[in-house]
């Protein structure tokens, strides 16, 4: 037995050394080759190698005398829209300046200064609120303009006009819960490419009873005196 005993005691010992040495030189390599970068991993890169972050987290950057959008749509009754405009949200459901139907905002063409911003229930508001608001725009505004909900239920062919005159090709095809997001300008001689438009259509809907939303960034080219 004692044998026995001593057989097993020296086999567990052998064991044990060969495990501890085993690891000893496995880590040991290991610690040479792993350098402080992968261990930190990517996320820590110095700054040199990040790429920089554009206006308003666009994919590109704006050259000089051209400011950086981005406007999304709301997303059917649920989510509400976004407009940044040169890094500075100046509409969202976190600044609570939304609401369903138009929401608007203007900015100055030459400076990038908001001037003023609103949002119009276009399904049971009062449409002549819109109208005055169209009315008053001066001459190089910049307006930026997101759906959400209905755009259209109310909207006339006064409203519509006035659209048409920002630069807008698709506001007179606008219709019951479609979603349309723009930018356009006070004194456009042509249409406005900063336009995107998608039908209330039940066979392709994203949502139910509502399509899906619209997301458009770009580079507004600055108004110069």
């Amino acid at each position: 037995m004692r044998i026995t005993a001593a057989i097993r005691y020296t086999a567990l010992l052998i064991t044990l050394l060969s495990t501890w040495f085993i690891l000893q030189t496995y880590f040991q390599r290991s610690w040479r080759t792993i350098s402080l970068r992968s261990w930190l991993g990517a996320a820590n890169k110095p700054s040199s190698e990040k790429l920089p972050r554009n206006k308003c987290g666009n994919q590109k950057s704006c050259p000089q005398n051209y400011f950086a959008f981005k406007i999304i749509s709301g997303a059917a009754n649920v989510v509400g829209p976004s407009i940044c405009f040169e890094d500075l949200v100046l509409m969202s459901s976190v600044k609570n300046n939304i609401g369903r139907g138009l929401n608007i905002a203007l900015v100055n063409g030459t400076t990038g200064q908001l001037l003023k911003t609103g949002a119009f229930d276009m399904y049971s508001g009062d449409v002549t609120k819109l109208l005055v608001f169209l009315q008053g725009i001066k001459r190089g505004t910049l307006v930026l303009t997101a759906s959400y909900d209905d755009p259209a239920t109310k909207m006339n062919d006064k409203v519509r006009a006035h659209f048409t005159e920002l630069g807008s090709n698709h506001v007179r095809n606008l219709r019951f819960r479609d979603n349309w997001i723009f930018l356009g300008a006070k004194g456009l001689t042509n249409k406005s490419p900063f336009e995107k438009h998608i039908k209330n259509d039940p066979k392709t809907n994203k949502y139910e009873g509502w399509p899906e939303l619209l997301e458009m960034e770009g580079c507004a080219p600055r108004k110069m005196d």
